[in-house]
């Protein structure tokens, strides 16, 4: 589950491309928190510990903001195209006890039963509505022991408590499949060309 990662924050009053240069060489990048009605407010934040906080998927950022504690999600991240450095940051605020909808990563362990048999995943993440407080860092797919033709779909994950998957119960995720018999493929452009003469 997500674990709160603590950045210090400083409020910014310098705006313009020429603003956000010193404050990136100067080792920090330019924020913009906002959400709930409020009013933006621009911050800076180390560029470092920010950089590794973002490592982890829908990061949880506890941000100190002069001696207050305001816990946000990033929303929009601009990276240098060249050096993945950190151009800048779009926060959303969250609140305890407040739901918010993420894209979780989906993880498949596990072995199927043939070693030719192929897995297919057909949702690299899933939509859930979760406590903000609360966000997976991934959701596990087994497909041990699994056979050609067995699949999983949205209906059999297993969520947090409260985690509501947005999308519909027969959606498939995971499917399990006997590799193509390469004979079949002459087969066919040979019949294709008896059917052209």
């Amino acid at each position: 589950m997500a674990n709160e990662i603590k950045l210090a924050t400083e409020s910014r009053t310098e705006f313009g491309k020429g603003a956000s240069r010193r404050i990136r060489r100067e080792g920090k990048v330019p924020a913009v928190l906002y959400g709930h009605g409020t009013d933006p407010v621009h911050l800076t934040l180390p560029a470092h510990e920010t950089l590794l906080a973002l490592r982890t998927a829908n990061a949880l950022l506890a941000l100190d903001i002069e001696g207050t504690k305001q816990l946000a999600l990033p929303k929009q991240v601009q990276r240098d195209p060249i050096r993945g450095t950190l151009e800048h940051l779009d926060l959303v605020v969250v609140r305890t006890g407040e739901k918010v909808t993420v894209e979780i990563q989906v993880t498949v362990v596990g072995e199927p039963a043939g070693d030719d048999l192929i897995v297919n995943v057909d949702q690299q993440t899933v939509s859930l509505e979760v406590l903000a407080t609360n966000i997976p860092q991934h959701i596990e797919v087994s497909v041990e022991g699994f056979v050609a033709g067995q699949h999983v779909t949205a209906a059999d994950l297993t969520l947090p408590e409260g985690a509501v998957y947005m999308g519909e119960p027969t959606d498939l995720v995971v499917a399990v499949s006997a590799p193509r018999a390469e004979s079949e493929e002459p087969a066919e452009a040979g019949a294709t060309a008896e059917a052209a003469e």
